[in-house]
């Protein structure tokens, strides 16, 4: 996500760093390079234009030239700019007033709609509402199945919407149904086109005028650039919508949509799908992602992925065996599904703060998922026995894990030596923090020293 421009912009302020003083001159060749670097990313023109014009006046003034360290004054700037040109801040969905509350997903078609409205129904399911999808596609082949599909997979209910009636008729009837099923959200996924076309817009207008809804969220393939941004502002003038939802981004190196749309629709973007999974939806937070393109990471985001996997009581009982020595192989690997709960890898690494300046070394390798299916596949093939106590696996057992788990046994002895490292590192840190203060059971075991470390 948004590697290109990233890429580009370090190169920038790299160059900026080197000066002691900055001269007009300087900040004026910087910014030039910042506007290339935007229209290369597919930015609208427009939108770069102001963007830069805004920036030069802000970094020509006297508080950069005369800082001790005008190149930081300027990251900072361009930094907050950022901030100001993908949103502000991140906008909730509007789910008051009488329920239910009602959510209606519009677009093209194979923008991602549809996946979209599963997606967030999960999502608002998870913070205990009861969401009701709605299939409103009456076009597409098999668009109702697939909702319905959707819904059995994460047990939210499907309206049983039919091909042969009008999608207005089904969103009204969909919504008498919620009202005396009691559930708050309604969640509706209108049909789309491969473009633009009256009869569409029609048909959206009426499904609004029918059922009134707090949320008109537009879905859009972020992969399409400057076209999502067109196809977005018409939208906006037909329906007003409420929001944006931009789908693909973890394919995204560019970001133009993303750094476009709420300049030029006045819309904000909501959500960002980063994979096919249904948990893949998050959160825009403007401010984490002005972070993440400038390479400064976005750890928020990543100890939030974290805590959406880990299980609080399971964390506890991990440091417990940590601080005892009982680490095995099966907390190893229980770990590595941890890793894999929280989803794409490279995606997680692009959120550690200064992963960017790693990733321009030529032997950086890429994180590769198929290593962790590996390593979980090998734990696997061990015995509980092995698992508990590593230190027997001597030749004979390590090639029946080989061959057990269709790997090599150089595959094998890598993971060992991984694990092994991991106890020395383990117990070097211990060390060095020093004495427990809890026992096993979590009770006070002596009185707390003036000082952390020994």
């Amino acid at each position: 996500m948004f590697d290109t421009i990233t890429e580009r912009l370090n190169s920038v302020f790299r160059n900026l760093r080197g000066y002691g003083k900055l001269s007009e001159d300087n900040i004026r060749e910087a910014m030039a390079e910042v506007r290339t670097a935007l229209l290369e990313a597919d930015v609208n023109f427009k939108v770069v234009k102001d963007f830069i014009t805004s920036i030069s006046e802000r970094a020509i003034g006297l508080e950069v030239l005369e800082s001790l360290s005008p190149g930081q004054q300027v990251i900072k700037i361009v930094h907050e700019g950022l901030i100001e040109l993908l949103g502000g801040q991140a906008e909730e969905l509007n789910l008051g007033g009488r329920p239910p509350a009602i959510i209606m997903m519009v677009g093209l078609q194979g923008s991602g709609k549809t996946t979209s409205a599963g997606k967030i129904a999960k999502m608002l399911a998870k913070k205990g509402r009861r969401p009701y999808l709605v299939p409103a596609d009456i076009y597409r082949p098999a668009a109702i199945e697939q909702l319905r599909v959707l819904g059995e997979r994460i047990n939210v209910p499907v309206h049983p919407s039919k091909a042969e009636l009008d999608p207005v008729v089904i969103c009204q009837q969909a919504l008498d149904t919620a009202r005396h099923a009691n559930y708050d959200t309604l969640i509706i996924d209108t049909a789309g086109r491969l473009h633009v076309d009256q009869d569409l817009m029609e048909e959206l207008r009426r499904i609004k005028s029918a059922v009134q809804p707090g949320e008109i969220l537009f879905v859009a393939d972020s992969m399409t650039g400057q076209d999502a941004v067109t196809v977005a502002d018409k939208f906006n003038q037909d329906l007003a919508i409420s929001g944006v939802i931009l789908t693909k981004m973890e394919g995204d190196a560019r970001g133009g949509a993303a750094l476009s749309i709420k300049k030029v629709t006045g819309r904000p973007i909501k959500f960002v799908g980063v994979g096919e999974d249904l948990d893949a939806l998050e959160i825009f937070h403007p401010d984490r992602v002005a972070s993440r393109i400038l390479g400064m990471g976005d750890v928020l985001s990543l100890i939030e992925k974290a805590e959406a996997v880990v299980d609080q009581k399971s964390a506890e009982k991990l440091a417990r065996k940590i601080r005892k020595d009982e680490f095995t192989l099966e907390d190893f690997r229980d770990q590595i599904r941890q890793i894999k709960k929280m989803g794409n890898l490279e995606q997680i690494m692009g959120m550690l703060p200064g992963i960017g300046k790693l990733r321009q070394l030529k032997d950086m390798p890429k994180p590769d998922a198929k290593e962790l299916v590996k390593v979980e596949a090998i734990i696997n093939s061990m015995t509980s026995e092995e698992r508990a106590k590593y230190m027997i696996l001597n030749a004979s057992r390590r090639q029946r894990v080989a061959k057990g788990s269709g790997t090599t046994l150089q595959d094998v002895n890598r993971v060992i030596k991984s694990y092994a490292d991991m106890l020395k590192m383990m117990k070097k840190m211990k060390h060095k923090i020093g004495p427990s203060f809890m026992d096993g059971d979590g009770k006070k075991k002596r009185k707390r020293p003036k000082g952390l470390f020994r």
